[in-house]
């Protein structure tokens, strides 16, 4: 896993600039998931924030790596925070092309035990963006830091 204290300039988010980021860069395998949550993890109480972010900050960044190591094809994938004020910016980033979702089996419905990823990644978000390119996909998630009725609402 490589960790570099101050990404490139063309990638920071709206409103986010002079902030506090923290980009990991790694080989998109299932190894990179609990890697990639413990760095934002990390972040998250290196830089203070309170635990309700450590724990959206989990839940978001274990779907977002889990999403481009399963379906993207990338051969690495890259996880950007940045926090400023009261809001942080999350972003998950793949080189790869999204497979084609494998066809409904017997079954599926909406107890499946999968699909649900985004739905969870927006109930701990203010805003979710995903941007799909030729170079890849870019997932981009701003939550609140602020008290927790503030930061995000899980229902």
């Amino acid at each position: 896993m490589s960790t570099i204290a101050s990404p490139p300039a063309h990638q920071p988010g709206p409103g986010l600039h002079g902030t506090r980021q923290a980009l990991s860069v790694m080989a998109a395998t299932v190894e990179a998931v609990p890697a990639l949550r413990r760095f934002a993890r990390d972040t998250a109480h290196h830089w203070n924030l309170a635990d309700h972010v450590h724990e959206a900050l989990g839940v978001i960044v274990t779907e977002l790596v889990a999403n481009a190591v399963r379906h993207s094809g990338s051969l690495d994938v890259a996880v950007l925070l940045m926090a400023a004020g009261d809001a942080m910016a999350v972003q998950v980033q793949d080189t790869g092309r999204w497979r084609r979702r494998r066809p409904s089996l017997p079954g599926d419905g909406t107890d499946a035990c999968c699909g649900r990823g985004l739905t969870l990644v927006r109930a701990y978000a203010l805003d979710c963006a995903i941007v799909r390119t030729a170079r890849g996909t870019r997932v981009a998630v701003t939550l609140g830091t602020g008290a927790p009725d503030a930061a995000y609402s899980v229902g």
